[in-house]
């Protein structure tokens, strides 16, 4: 059995916008000068905690700032009807490649995500994947990326091996997760880090459409 894992955002969903003004809202509420739009995608996929602690240069988490975020974040979010420009839209062909996954008989699917389990949760029930993942890991399960107990839980509760598991994402943290938990490390190409960043960071392959996915399926040990 194949066992695909996705990162959700930069990956499946395109959340750049809510992100960065989340960040933006938090830092001028805490007194702080946020670092600007490349470093506040480069921390997307960690934990919000570290995520933060980081983009602050911080040496420690900071329950305030963290605090802040989660209500600046869900108060934007609540508003996505009113104000398109924060929405969380699918990138093209997440849609279609999910469709086709769904009815392979040899393959399930997982997420690995930074979110919260409310966060994956919420975009689960959004776009109607109840149904669809066998596994979801979140921050609430396990270690912030790159420590990659996400990907071996999500081996564990579906039973695939490490050879037929696959970790698609968009960070230098999806892929040292893969690469840390002996699985396929795919990048995507449409999301927040650069491709260079992907290649250095262990990406096996870099894919530069949905439809790319497909054929890596079942061939775990494919060379790029």
């Amino acid at each position: 059995m194949n066992l695909v894992i996705f990162d959700l955002d930069g990956t499946l969903i395109n959340s750049e916008a809510i992100i960065l003004e989340a960040q933006f809202e938090t830092f001028a509420r805490c007194g702080l000068k946020h670092p600007g739009r490349e470093a506040g995608l480069g921390i997307v996929g960690l934990t919000l905690d570290i995520a933060l602690m980081r983009l602050a240069r911080l040496d420690r988490p900071d329950d305030q700032l963290t605090e802040t975020y989660r209500q600046v974040f869900n108060g934007m979010r609540s508003r996505t009807e009113s104000d398109p420009s924060l929405a969380e839209p699918l990138f093209p062909g997440v849609a279609e490649m999910l469709a086709a996954l769904s009815r392979r008989t040899d393959t399930k699917l997982g997420i690995a995500t930074g979110k919260s389990r409310r966060g994956a949760d919420y975009i689960v029930e959004r776009y109607g994947w109840g149904e669809l993942f066998a596994t979801i890991q979140t921050a609430d399960d396990a270690p912030s990326k790159p420590h990659p107990e996400m990907i071996l839980r999500a081996m564990r509760e579906t039973g695939a091996q490490p050879e037929a598991t696959l970790m698609a994402g968009d960070s230098n943290f999806d892929m040292e997760m893969a690469v840390a938990a002996g699985v396929l490390p795919v990048a995507v190409s449409w999301g927040f880090q650069s491709v260079a960043a992907l290649k250095a960071a262990g990406a096996a392959h870099v894919i530069e459409d949905c439809a790319a996915l497909l054929p890596l399926i079942g061939n775990p040990r494919l060379v790029a």
